[in-house]
């Protein structure tokens, strides 16, 4: 998620033709890996088929840039600021790579924020920074095969209150069986195209304890995915609508328009429903008393329907708050997913893409000196027959794919 009131980046009008409409003058997953590769060390992992594949940059903390499900010739998936990734210099605030899992630490706002120096009485885009070990230091591959690669660094820092932090961070991306995904919906190995991988992010308190009044940490994975007019983020929850517009944070940048957020009742429970076009900044987030492990989105235009599983189980537990304000009064009542729409920050300024995001977090890490806490998130991508994808759709995230398709239009 972004909220960059004053900054200004160049982006051509080709790239932002082909992120909205998805047409066929995108790049290839081949085309991506190999643009990739030309600027910055990636290793690509493979199924024995070859069919399912993702590019990881060890440079970029270790993200996940994209991924296929179809071979060197077929979609790939993650956004990539390519006028970024080329050039050899970087840029204020925060560098936009792309990725569409990558690794960030929460919270970004109040009075434990690791985004705004100590002392600070505002937080605004002024004094707001992306550290750089989250943005601009690489990670270190400590191994690696054809499926999985390992990486490792260690920081320290301070949060806005002062505490400092000495953290060891561990970050092991593997390829992913999709079968017991499929087998919920009835399916198998080969009726649909499919891409999974799954990122287990650590972190180890190598100083003092944290505690509740000095500041807490929580692990923040976001995805980064390229948006079309009719894309359809869905969050499945666990009560119904009037509980969940309850649970439901829309305000980060305003109320969001009706017309780009529904909440709908589905069997057992709700389904926020959030539109991905890239046209405009917005963001949602999603309370713990509601949550479901997984998140999700369709997009019509390039025909694949994308499934994140995530660990979650502390529905009672205390999340980071990362709004804005150098004083919150409820700095452990945050956020566990949240979906982000890129858009111009204001009239005449250019997105950051543009991009749609989903995002998980792992609670409150109260780590003592020497503990570590831990958080999964599996993404998968999948193409095929709509039917199929309907089954998947309904089974997995709680609605049948026409009423995603339709969300929008």
């Amino acid at each position: 998620m972004y909220t960059r009131e004053t900054l200004r980046m160049t982006i051509l009008t080709a790239s932002l033709a082909v992120g909205m409409t998805g047409c066929s003058s995108e790049r290839d997953f081949g085309g991506d890996a190999a643009f990739l590769a030309q600027h910055r060390e990636t290793i690509v992992l493979a199924d024995p088929a070859g069919k399912a594949k993702i590019a990881v940059v060890p440079a970029f903390q270790g993200r996940v840039m994209t991924s296929t499900a179809r071979g060197d010739t077929g979609t790939s998936f993650g956004f990539i600021k390519d006028s970024l990734v080329a050039s050899s210099q970087t840029t204020p605030k925060i560098n936009p790579y792309g990725g569409e899992d990558r690794f960030w630490i929460g919270p970004e706002g109040g009075q434990f924020s690791i985004f705004f120096p100590p002392g600070a009485t505002t937080q605004t885009i002024d004094n707001w920074q992306t550290p750089a070990f989250i943005d601009t230091l690489p990670f270190t591959v400590t191994s690696k095969s054809a499926t999985s690669v390992s990486f490792n660094n260690r920081f320290q820092f301070s949060n806005a209150s002062g505490f400092a932090f000495d953290v060891d961070i561990s970050r092991t991306i593997t390829l992913a069986d999709p079968a017991a995904m499929l087998a919920k919906a009835g399916l198998k190995a080969g009726d649909v195209d499919a891409v999974s991988y799954e990122s287990l992010n650590t972190l180890k308190n190598m100083g003092k304890d944290w505690k509740p009044e000095t500041g807490l940490l929580s692990i923040w994975i976001l995805g980064m995915f390229k948006p079309s007019p009719s894309t359809a983020v869905i969050i499945p929850t666990s009560a119904d609508p009037s509980a969940t517009k309850a649970a439901l944070n829309d305000t980060y940048f305003g109320a969001v328009p009706a017309d780009r957020l529904k909440i709908v009742a589905r069997p057992g429970g709700a389904a926020v429903l959030f539109k991905g076009d890239g046209l405009q900044r917005c963001k949602i987030g999603l309370k713990p008393g509601v949550t479901l492990p997984v998140i999700g989105s369709y997009d019509p235009a390039r025909g694949v329907l994308t499934i994140v599983e995530f660990t979650f189980n502390h529905a009672d537990a205390p999340y980071v708050n990362s709004m804005w304000e150098p004083a919150q009064k409820s700095p452990y009542a945050g956020d566990v997913t949240n979906s982000y729409n890129d858009g111009p920050s204001a009239p005449g300024a250019a997105p950051f893409g543009p991009f749609y995001e989903l995002e998980t977090s792992s609670p409150a890490l109260a780590l003592k000196s020497g503990a570590s806490g831990s958080h999964t998130s599996r993404t998968t991508h999948i193409q095929g027959d709509p039917a199929k994808l309907d089954k998947i759709c309904t089974s997995i995230l709680g609605i049948p794919l026409a009423q995603a398709e339709s969300a929008f239009k």
